[in-house]
């Protein structure tokens, strides 16, 4: 298994089946924050809801087709980030996050997405990335801003969430305006 760097007591690793016991105690830690935005925690109400979760981004991955992985700080799972959809045909894909308490406030999230922004622009050359979130989700959405993504709009009633209709805020990047974020970078910030 690899394992990236982002500090150094925290690493990017994948997220895999075998890992349903760890993603759950995590998943329960986080659950009061995370309920609210994101759909993989209310489909992980137990240890075999979080199988089922964990399982089905390991078919997205063996499709090409989608990703998981796992942020660890000093060892303990503490959020991760995810490409809900890959579309290599298209060139297109969808990247999310999610963390609980414990991984906030470090830049460990910007520094995942940062790097599966550069795997899917750069190295396999997708031509777009995007980020949906509830444009209430604040702290989501000022991820997207500081990586350089642009707000494209507001999907109004997008999707039905416990009952009700959410609405969905839309950014994205181009591969020509990452190359042109990474190539304004000081040095420092490109190791990532």
């Amino acid at each position: 298994m690899f394992a990236i760097p982002l500090t150094d007591d925290a690493e990017l690793r994948p997220l895999e089946v075998w890992q349903t016991e760890e993603f759950f105690a995590h998943i329960e830690r986080a659950r009061e924050q995370l309920d609210r935005w994101i759909g993989f925690a209310a489909a992980s109400p137990d240890l075999d809801g979080a199988r089922a979760t964990l399982q089905r981004y390991a078919d997205r991955q063996a499709a090409d087709a989608g990703r998981l992985f796992g942020i660890w700080d000093r060892g303990t799972l503490v959020g991760g980030c995810m490409y809900p959809t890959f579309d290599a045909k298209s060139g297109n894909c969808e990247i999310g996050v999610w963390t609980e308490p414990a991984g906030q406030g470090r830049g460990l999230i910007t520094a995942a997405v940062r790097l599966l922004l550069d795997h899917a622009l750069l190295e396999r050359g997708l031509a777009r990335a995007e980020w949906h979130c509830d444009p209430r989700n604040e702290r989501s959405w000022a991820v997207a801003k500081r990586v350089g993504m642009t707000a494209e709009g507001i999907l109004r009633s997008s999707y039905p969430y416990r009952g009700e209709r959410q609405d969905a805020q839309i950014w994205g990047i181009l591969r020509d305006e990452w190359i042109a974020v990474r190539e304004a970078e000081p040095k420092a910030h490109k190791a990532s």
